[in-house]
């Protein structure tokens, strides 16, 4: 992949003029570019950042070239990184990813840390993780309590065969989970008084919203973004269904838009949970909402 001869343009002008393309595609600045414009090549080469940079005048192969540009090239017309190189790290652990099935994000980790503050390491609580999707959130969870019986819910068969397929990438990191997967509509099918802790990242975008032509959004399933009611929609269904499939004293934890999280709120409180709490993402944003059942 990499020359030993002179021939062939060298890595450091090709990340260049990638991050130039990168950077006038997506409107981003050339620090966000070139960190990018890394990550395509060092997926193409096996290189990491370290390797690329000290290897920077090293010729590339006529072949390995044309990889690392169709990469550019599709990045700066705005498809996703981690769709490019099939994965993306979240908590302690990289996951695979798939054009059908939305992104994580680490703004998704406050919802796994609050959650395992909700868990005894001891015992073995029930939890379900709500519109799974890649299984990021429950797969997180369940390696860092091994005893809990977790399992996985999604309407999406894209995104429950994703979530098997993670749950065996994950022991092949060391850290071997045993979560439940089924495909299924919300609470629909579990039984009343048996849950102990439910997660949730549901639909929270109005199909109205200008950021869903923006950015990575726009190559992310719609499904999967998009809900009615202003993006309450699913938050109501679920808080309906948990009422009674919580057991007393069992929490229902949400991430939410940076906007909604009065309106969360308020739907817990009407439904009768205590203890209503919102917390805030890594930018300061008010992003996770979520009360416990009395009992």
């Amino acid at each position: 992949m990499i020359g030993e001869g002179g021939a062939g343009e060298a890595l450091d002008t090709l990340l260049r003029r990638g991050a130039e393309r990168i950077a006038a595609g997506r409107g981003c600045d050339r620090g966000e570019a070139l960190f990018e414009a890394r990550l395509l090549a060092g997926f193409v080469t096996g290189l990491d950042t370290t390797a690329l940079m000290l290897q920077g005048d090293r010729p590339l192969d006529a072949d390995t070239r044309e990889a690392v540009d169709r990469l550019f090239d599709r990045r700066a017309a705005g498809e996703p990184v981690a769709y490019l190189v099939g994965e993306r790290g979240f908590w302690r652990y990289r996951f695979q990813t798939a054009p059908g099935v939305l992104i994580p994000r680490p703004d998704t980790e406050v919802l796994v840390e609050w959650a395992l503050e909700r868990l005894p390491e001891r015992t073995a609580p029930c939890v379900l993780d709500l519109g799974t999707g890649t299984g990021a959130i429950g797969l997180s969870i369940a390696a860092e309590r091994p005893a809990a019986c977790v399992h996985a819910v999604d309407r999406s068969e894209t995104a429950t065969r994703l979530a098997a397929r993670n749950r065996a990438f994950l022991a092949e990191q060391g850290a071997s989970v045993g979560m439940g997967i089924w495909q299924g509509d919300w609470l629909s099918a579990v039984a009343p008084e048996s849950v102990d802790l439910i997660v949730s990242n549901p639909p929270y975008i109005d199909a109205d919203d200008p950021h869903l032509r923006l950015g990575d959004v726009r190559h992310e399933p719609v499904e999967a973004l998009v809900a009615a009611d202003a993006g309450l929609a699913d938050y109501r269904r679920i808080v309906e269904q948990a009422s009674s499939v919580l057991r007393p004293g069992g929490w229902l934890l949400f991430e939410h838009g940076f906007e909604q999280a009065d309106a969360v709120a308020a739907l817990l409180d009407q439904a009768g949970f205590e203890a209503i709490e919102t917390r805030r993402d890594l930018g300061k944003q008010p992003r996770v909402t979520g009360g416990r059942r009395p009992g």
